[in-house]
């Protein structure tokens, strides 16, 4: 594409909303400011019993803590010299395990476990065997289990990498934004790319088969070139899958990035166009474009799953999951029943105090209810398929697919070229895909009114 083609495209997209829109990410449907007090602790308990002892479940640890708050990040995080904190937490983490464990039913496995952040490696390996070996001990692995953390380079040692296997950790996924030290100072987060290397060595020789690495957009001082280097970097560390995040400014929700210089920020036009150079770049290396923000080898199972439409989102992101219910542990981890959704107490301190009065620590979700279910299931096609597939809708959930119908019609009306509408639903065009959030918040009935979304772009 010529560069007044692409200013053109551009021009067309703008009109649209793609660089005035905030809308959910939608790794979720309804999305967390939808939910309320009203789906708590009694929601969750009624949904753990009711769990299918035959279908392997998903579980997410969510570990808060960090020795280094990066200035960037928008995560439920909150900082810690020592590990006092952190061994406390893992306590009221086994205490909160004790109570899921009395109400699940006999002879129920997990299919996938991941341990998020904050930072996981922030745990010595005493802290992690312990919890590895209690979560497997209450809920045990089904066959082709999947073990994933998130690494911190600055934060893990070759102790902690051995531990962690010795678990069964399979599938490690390393945070690295950008490896420029203009950049990496701009959003308080040193990684230099040595260390990063060597951390991939060392998960390498530890047996770690899969890799998924992480770069983000649009971050203050990046450009063309700097983006480039990191992105050739990056792809030389020979990652299975990558996500390509586009930075979400949002200081009135984190308050850490009022550090972040906003007129080091790319303009509209830029942070698009860097965007679309790694893009470009990560296909030109033989990576498959995944949903709008991953890329994988053709023969990675997230590659294989969107080839086959078996592409799914969660709260990680793209997933080729398939287990019907996420149990969530840890301060404000969110867990996916089949009947809704619950987090947990998003701060540590009312975390534990629940779970130290033996309450599970639940305190607010969604139940869903049919149209939800409805809703969810056409914005994930389109999230993850980039088409709304009618009739396979209508074979799940019958006539009320016709609820749908009048959206149809206003999307394609509204995005006239970038959409192609028939009797088989929607299809979104690849010169339309920047749209795609959007475009899924046209299905979106809960919007929470007062709640400030990222950037769509």
């Amino acid at each position: 594409m010529g560069h007044s083609d692409a200013m053109t495209q551009i021009d067309r997209l703008r009109a649209l909303g793609l660089f005035d829109s905030r809308v959910p990410r939608y790794t979720s449907y309804p999305t967390a400011p939808v939910f309320s007090a009203e789906a708590g602790s009694a929601f969750q308990a009624e949904s753990l019993v009711a769990l299918a002892p035959d279908e392997p479940v998903s579980v997410y640890l969510h570990v808060p803590f960090c020795e280094r708050l990066c200035w960037f990040c928008a995560c439920r995080t909150q900082g810690t010299k020592t590990l006092a904190p952190v061994a406390a937490y893992v306590e009221t983490v086994l205490h909160e395990l004790e109570l899921v464990r009395a109400r699940l039913p006999e002879g129920l496995r997990m299919g996938r476990l991941h341990w998020g952040g904050g930072t996981p490696t922030i745990l010595e390996p005493a802290l992690i065997h312990r919890l590895a070996q209690a979560i497997k001990a209450a809920i045990p692995p089904a066959e082709d289990f999947e073990f994933s953390v998130e690494i911190d380079p600055t934060m893990v040692d070759a102790d902690k990498i051995a531990a962690l296997a010795q678990e069964g950790m399979n599938r490690a996924s390393i945070g690295i934004q950008d490896f420029d030290p203009d950049v990496q100072r701009a959003i308080g987060r040193i990684q230099p790319y040595e260390v990063t290397r060597d951390c991939v060595a060392e998960l390498r020789a530890a047996g770690i088969g899969s890799l998924n690495t992480d770069l983000v957009y649009g971050l203050p001082h990046q450009t063309f070139r700097r983006l480039i280097d990191t992105a050739q970097k990056v792809m030389d560390l020979g990652p299975d899958r990558m996500a390509l995040f586009g930075y979400a400014h949002v200081p009135w929700v984190a308050k850490r990035q009022r550090l972040i210089d906003e007129a080091a920020l790319a303009d509209d036009t830029g942070r698009y166009m860097l965007s679309e150079l790694a893009a470009a770049l990560f296909e030109s290396e033989g990576y498959d474009p995944i949903g709008i923000d991953h890329f994988a080898r053709p023969t990675d199972s997230l590659a294989i799953a969107a080839e086959e439409g078996r592409l799914r989102r969660n709260f990680q992101g793209y997933t080729d999951d398939t287990c019907p219910a996420m149990i969530g542990l840890g301060a404000s981890s969110i867990a996916k029943f089949p009947g809704g959704y619950v987090q947990n107490a998003p701060a540590t301190r009312d975390y534990e105090r629940l779970v130290a009065a033996g309450e599970l620590p639940g305190a607010r979700g969604h139940r869903l209810s049919d149209e939800d279910r409805l809703r969810g299931r056409a914005i994930e096609m389109l999230m993850c398929d980039f088409r709304l597939d009618r009739a396979a809708l209508e074979r799940q959930f019958g006539p009320l697919v016709a609820t749908l119908d009048p959206v149809t019609a206003e999307v394609a009306a509204r995005f006239g070229e970038f959409v192609r509408q028939s009797s088989r639903g929607l299809v979104i065009l690849p010169e339309g895909r920047a749209l795609t959030r959007i475009i899924a918040s046209a299905y979106d009935a809960h919007m929470a009114e007062g709640a400030r979304y990222s950037r769509a772009s």
